[in-house]
């Protein structure tokens, strides 16, 4: 078992920066890969950014490259998510999940743990 719980959300002017923080409990967590998502109102929930176990590989949605950088201490058992420069429409509830598959991609049925989400709003 792995218990995720995220931080970091809040509300932010267009531009502006947030980091997003997910610390994960129970199973070692330097074996799991990583990924962040984001579900807004009336959407599906969308892959953001994903991690490898080792933190040497990343991938990101093409919507946030350039802006968002996902990064992992195991040491601490935290995985982040760095955004800058954001957008209105970066608004919604994003969320930290693990994988026991090695898999960091954007297929959110190959994540195994979940945790509650935090909500990002950016305004205008």
């Amino acid at each position: 078992q792995v218990q995720l719980v995220e931080s970091g959300g809040g509300l932010v002017q267009a531009g502006g920066s947030l980091r997003l923080s997910c610390a994960a409990s129970g199973r070692t967590f330097s074996d799991s890969a990583q990924g962040w998502f984001r579900q807004a109102p009336g959407k599906e929930r969308e892959f953001v950014a994903g991690i490898r176990w080792s933190g040497d590989r990343t991938t990101y949605a093409d919507s946030v490259k350039g802006r968002f950088t996902i990064y992992r201490d195991n040491a601490k058992n935290t995985v982040y998510l760095q955004m800058n420069n954001l957008r209105p429409e970066d608004t919604a509830v994003y969320y930290c999940a693990a994988s026991t598959r090695y898999y960091y991609g954007r297929d959110y049925s190959q994540y195994d743990y979940w945790g509650q989400g935090t909500q990002v709003t950016v305004s205008s």
